[in-house]
């Protein structure tokens, strides 16, 4: 039998993400992946992975897992998900080595939505048209198509991790907010200038629908300048359509490929990661920025993955940064010399 992870509980949309399939949107293929390509990286740096490895996606509720392998290393990046194994609490942006029969389970997040959990050698999964990335819709790649289920068994190509487990000093590690970037445009015309204030002044509410095709806002409409339907074109992961409702529509990793409502912005990549961390019912507002702005902060959003991953050190008593440091409490009591001297 295949060594593996074997789904007990598969959580909440639980489903296996690579950093997505490329080249096929002209085809109306969907591009999927990972909806924080920087936590996948560093999750997967975490194991010794390739940045774009497939790991397992999970949202609002994490599965529980059982090690059918001699070996297993894994790495959670992302939300603060409780998680633990055999019972023992674990900490995130660490990486663990699992025995066979041991149980991981991932509870639900304290902050932020969804995390990523990478496993030392990925898994030996068929890709379907050159990635693993499941998207459900169509029914491409994964296991079947399908969200991951309880009874599944991911199978390992490489379960004996080499060196030892790393850990990313607390001082490193992301922090979510819910300040999200755009560009306006393509169709920033087909709003009213008071429609364009509105968008970018009013808080906006993330309704119950919202998945990984797209997140549905509530708050004030948006007036369109003369009517909200456009000749189909293309969309891209952060397009921001507002149909007739006049409320905006974010679509994401598992979109569609075109679309004829007009796109008001489109969300920066950098901040991509951070619309994936928001939950329903919390608040999000626009700030508009320019394309050589956007450009700027994605290339400091790859330097800061870059000092993430060099900032990495050996688990168990490498994270010994001054955030950890602080964090303790180093000093149980206080004496006083005289004190001291006097019952010597």
């Amino acid at each position: 039998m295949a060594d593996g992870l074997r789904i007990v509980a598969p959580g909440v949309a639980t489903t296996l993400q690579d950093a997505g399939r490329q080249g096929y949107l002209r085809f109306g293929i969907s591009g999927s992946g990972a909806m924080d390509l920087d936590l996948l990286a560093l999750a997967n740096t975490l194991v010794g992975n390739p940045s774009d490895a497939a790991a397992i996606e999970m949202a609002m509720l994490g599965p529980t897992l059982v090690c059918e392998a001699e070996l297993c290393r894994v790495a959670l990046a992302g939300a603060s998900f409780a998680i633990s194994l055999n019972g023992r609490a674990l900490d995130p942006y660490t990486s663990y080595d699992l025995r066979r029969g041991d149980r991981l389970i991932l509870g639900a997040p304290r902050q932020g939505l969804r995390a990523w959990l990478a496993v030392a050698g990925g898994f030996a999964v068929a890709p379907m048209l050159g990635s693993v990335s499941t998207h459900t819709r169509t029914r491409l790649g994964g296991l079947d198509g399908n969200p991951l289920a309880a009874g599944d068994l991911l199978p390992l190509h490489a379960p004996q991790p080499s060196g030892r487990p790393l850990t990313l000093p607390t001082a490193h590690r992301p922090r979510f907010d819910g300040r999200i970037r755009v560009v306006l445009g393509p169709q920033a015309d087909s709003f009213t200038e008071e429609g364009l204030r509105t968008f970018l002044s009013a808080p906006y509410t993330l309704t119950a629908r919202a998945d990984r095709m797209g997140c549905h806002l509530d708050g004030p409409p948006i007036a369109h300048a003369d009517g909200f339907n456009i000749v189909s074109d293309g969309i891209v992961n952060g397009s921001i359509q507002v149909p007739g409702y006049g409320r905006p529509l974010i679509l994401l990793a598992d979109r569609h490929t075109t679309g004829g409502y007009p796109k008001i912005a489109t969300v920066i990549a950098a901040d991509l990661g951070r619309l994936a961390q928001v939950r329903p019912g919390e608040t999000i507002r626009f700030e508009a920025v320019t394309v050589e702005v956007a450009q700027s902060v994605a290339r400091e959003a790859k330097r800061t993955l870059a000092s993430q991953r060099a900032a990495l050190v050996p688990a168990g008593g490498g994270d010994l940064d001054s955030g950890f440091l602080l964090s303790c409490n180093l000093i149980g009591g206080v004496v006083s010399a005289s004190s001291a001297a006097a019952t010597a």
